[in-house]
């Protein structure tokens, strides 16, 4: 089980070592100084400082939103549960490690094994020479251990975003980094779940948020396809990569305002043997208001 993301504070350096193991992607070093969101179904913060600026598809912020549903937003925020896809914007640009329908309000009782974690947000110094980061300002959102609606712990996620300062390169340069340790239901059931599982499954990736062919987006392989993400899945976020050698770890380049093309996921050795067990095919649900 890993610590919780504990964020240092800005003038602290983050030291990271070699990460190789699934259970090494989150960066969670020690020491204090991050924010959490308390135990909550949809919600989200008021508009947290980055402490510096970023162009995304060509709109500067310096500040984002982050919602309790495994992403951040930068114009308002976002208590939408049903990811119903990326490819059909959703207003605002977003950065999505895993939109779906988290709840972190479960505690242990009856079904539930333990206790849902909660959100939790900071900002920092982080280093990494292969990504070219030395000291550079960080954001970073973890969902540690979290569980999905209503209320369930039986099954949990622990996942994580870093935006990081890249105006070293640019004025407004960034990376966007998706981690991934656990990763065990895809869906809440109000989202057509069962269990965690089926019905409009999670999606992760980016969008300029736009509708139409105006819209620019992108979703690794496997969003909304029931089974795939999820641990043992074929397009599992744990045995995949981009732009990285730790499996689970996925970066992104983000540079004048506009996400460097990735190249394909890379799974690890071992991965097609899970195709053998099929995909369920996605049933298209309307997302219904929660009772």
């Amino acid at each position: 089980m890993l610590s919780r993301l504990q964020l240092i504070l800005a003038s602290v350096t983050i030291l990271l070592v070699a990460q190789t193991a699934f259970s090494d992607t989150i960066r969670a070093p020690a020491g204090s100084g991050a924010s959490t969101l308390a135990p909550n179904d949809d919600g989200s913060t008021g508009a947290i400082n980055l402490g510096f600026s970023v162009d995304f598809f060509g709109a500067l912020s310096s500040s984002v939103f982050v919602n309790n549903n495994g992403n951040v937003t930068f114009t308002s925020p976002l208590s939408q549960y049903t990811p119903n896809g990326l490819a059909t914007g959703i207003g605002q640009p977003i950065i999505a490690p895993f939109f779906a329908d988290v709840d972190t309000r479960g505690t242990a009782g009856g079904s539930n094994p333990v206790n849902s974690g909660a959100v939790t947000y900071g900002t920092g110094l982080i280093t990494d020479a292969t990504l070219g980061w030395n000291n550079n300002n960080v954001f970073a959102v973890e969902w540690p251990d979290v569980g999905y609606y209503g209320e369930h712990t039986d099954k949990l996620n622990d996942f994580e975003l870093l935006l990081v300062d890249r105006s070293d390169v640019g004025a407004g340069d960034f990376d966007i980094e998706f981690n991934y340790d656990q990763m065990q239901w895809e869906t809440g059931d109000a989202s057509g779940g069962s269990d965690g599982l089926g019905g409009v499954s999670a999606v992760a990736g980016y969008s300029n948020g736009m509708s139409g062919v105006s819209n620019i987006y992108y979703q690794l392989s496997g969003s909304l396809i029931n089974g795939a993400l999820i641990d043992g899945g074929p397009n599992a976020l744990t045995s995949h990569d981009i732009n990285s050698s730790v499996p689970g770890r996925y970066d992104f380049q983000v540079r004048n305002g506009a996400v460097i093309t990735p190249p394909p996921e890379t799974p690890e050795p071992g991965t097609w043997l899970t195709l053998a067990g099929g995909i369920a095919g996605l049933a298209l649900l309307r997302r219904s208001r929660k009772a």
